[in-house]
Parts: structure tokens; sequence; C-alpha cells
């Protein structure tokens, strides 16, 4: 015969799957932002060639692309760490870029 779980107990093991999914993305980004983070490594010389009076080779360039192509993708993690308040200033973001998108006449869905 089945048991009956109260509502209490339904509601704390969706909390403690809700948690635990909440920290397995976390986790995920975290490495996903470490991984992109390490293979930037060399931009810096990279970008220091022409102040040196060195010119940018053909695979210089394509290497430069990539790292480019790579801090795109984790620009606005950058953004949220770098920027003072920024993580306070989210939400407003949010409903900033919402607000864009749904005026009339620029292409707005529907």
């Amino acid at each position: 015969m089945a048991v009956k779980r109260s509502g209490v107990t339904r509601l704390y093991s969706a909390g403690r799957v809700a948690f635990r999914s909440i920290g397995d993305l976390t986790e995920r980004e975290k490495k996903y932002l470490l991984n992109e983070v390490l293979l930037v490594k060399g931009l810096m010389q990279l970008l220091m060639k022409p102040r040196n009076k060195q010119r940018w080779t053909p695979e210089d360039r394509a290497e430069l692309r990539v790292h480019l192509r790579r801090l795109s993708n984790i620009s606005p993690y950058l953004i949220v760490l770098a920027m003072p308040g920024s993580f306070l200033m989210l939400p407003a973001l949010a409903w900033w870029l919402d607000r864009r998108r749904n005026r009339p006449g620029l292409g707005a869905p529907g």
C-alpha cells in the first residue's frame, strides 16, 4: 500500500531537487568559464606585437579572431563580474532589453 506524502514533504523534496539543479548549473557554468579563460592564454602577447613594432602574421590574425570570438561568448559573465554594481543592475538590463524588443516598428515578433 502506498503511503501518501504530505504537502510539506513534497515541498521539501521539490526544494532539494531545485537546489541541486541550481548547484549543478552553477558548477557547469563555472567549469565553462574557467575553460574559456584558460584558452585565451597568450592574447596579451599577441595584442602587444604592433606596439613592439612587430607585424601580425596571417596565423596571428587567425588566432586573434579565435580569441576575440571566445571572449565575446563569455562577455556577459565578464560584464557582471567587472562592472561595480552590475549584478544589481541585471533586472533593469533585462527589462530594458525586453522593452526594446517589444517596441513597434522594430521587427518585433507578433
